[in-house]
């Protein structure tokens, strides 16, 4: 199909989310990015000039520090959003919702991160679980780190009927890898004293109806975040089953433990022997020699990368909110090829594609078995069976 028309991109802020969303945009061929703003002149922003992006200041007042800096600056904000239909906002968190007046009077489409609430927006975004409810919205929220990856992860279990409730701890890093020298911690651990911590609550605004609660802490490290799950099921889940469901939802991918893959650091490690830009993982990697289940409960532990799993869903909400692609899983699938989003980290070795195959088959046969048997009652005919008397009248 021939692309029609690009949608023009404006990114506000250039920080870790921002400068990811703007790689991420450029790398799509039916978006043009018109330009980043900022207010900073350190060597982030340095950055986007070398990578050509049009800067602009997002405070008027700072334009002239960052000229005098020797950033080479276009305009104002107001100069960048006359340009774009729709601006995703990648500001510090409370920044957002100072900027929606802005964004308001000159009617213009935009995208928050999840360090704003959800009523700024009205509406909660993760591609795979409710992409439609966007469309052609003015704005929309893509959820944070921790509550995308918990509306990936439970999106595989909640459509299929299978949460009862759900359960998650989470061990969130102490600080962004690029700050660490600013407010790192060392040897402890910070419980967060709320419960429920806000990733339960957020990831209902997404998923309607799931039944979550969700703890928190923060640790002495800036690898990632792991999360722990304990879902209780409507029905005993097979561990054939629940891998399946995993391996079938996007942005999902195995990683083991049998294959050295043992903790956070050795999973990003891998994420930089793949050459992956920034050793990002937009994929929620879920251990799969950890799964578990029994005959009440599921169990799975997974590793989210804070700086880079929310920035698909920022390139699939600008296609939802400019009605550039009306279908969910075909944005999911053009942002994943674009990227480089995979299923299998190591397809090469492990046949996960194979194994899924089989395994899907498998579990469809079995469950073709059973409906053939519970059409089967007490009041169904019996098969007809020869008795003594009929001898050989067959």
């Amino acid at each position: 199909m021939t692309q029609t028309r690009k949608a023009r991109v404006a990114v506000n802020g250039y920080g870790v989310i921002g400068k990811r969303v703007a790689d991420a945009v450029s790398l799509q061929d039916d978006m043009e990015m018109v330009g980043i703003s900022d207010v900073t002149y350190d060597y982030r922003i340095r950055v986007a000039a070398e990578r050509g992006y049009p800067i602009y200041a997002s405070v008027p007042d700072k334009r002239a520090e960052m000229e005098q800096a020797g950033v080479p600056v276009a305009g104002t904000l107001d100069d960048l959003l006359r340009q774009a239909e729709i601006v995703v906002d990648c500001t510090p968190k409370r920044i957002g919702a100072k900027n929606k007046p802005i964004y308001e009077k000159a009617g213009i489409k935009a995208i928050f991160q999840g360090g704003e609430k959800h009523e700024l927006a009205g509406y909660s975004f993760t591609a795979q679980v409710n992409y439609g409810g966007a469309l052609n919205r003015q704005f929309a929220r893509v959820v944070s780190c921790n509550t995308t990856a918990l509306c990936r992860v439970m999106h595989a279990l909640h459509t299929r009927g299978w949460v009862r409730r759900a359960r998650a701890v989470l061990l969130r890093r102490g600080t962004d890898p690029w700050e660490s020298h600013r407010n790192g911690m060392i040897n402890t651990v910070i419980p967060e004293t709320k419960v429920p911590s806000h990733q339960g609550p957020d990831a209902q605004t997404v998923m309607e109806g799931l039944d979550i609660t969700t703890m928190a802490g923060a640790g002495p490290y800036n690898l990632s975040h792991i999360h722990f799950a304990m879902v209780e099921t409507t029905r005993p889940i097979g561990l054939d089953e629940l891998r399946h469901a995993l391996w079938e939802e996007p942005r999902i991918a195995f990683v083991r433990a049998a294959d050295g893959l043992v903790a956070l650091n050795a999973v990003l490690e891998l994420m930089r022997d793949l050459l992956r830009p920034r050793r990002d993982m937009w994929e929620v990697a879920v251990w799969e020699d950890a799964l578990a289940t029994d005959d009440r409960e599921v169990y799975l532990t997974f590793q989210v990368d804070n700086e880079s799993i929310a920035i698909p869903e920022n390139v699939d909400a600008v296609r939802a909110l400019t009605g550039l692609e009306t279908d969910a899983v075909r944005s999911i699938e053009r942002t994943n090829r674009s990227l480089g989003i995979v299923k299998s980290f190591l397809p090469k070795t492990i046949p996960e594609a194979a194994e899924h195959a089989a395994m899907g088959e498998a579990l469809r046969q079995a469950q073709a078995g059973f409906m053939e048997e519970g059409f089967k009652g007490a009041e169904e005919p019996a098969e007809p069976t020869r008795t003594t008397e009929q001898g050989g009248a067959w």
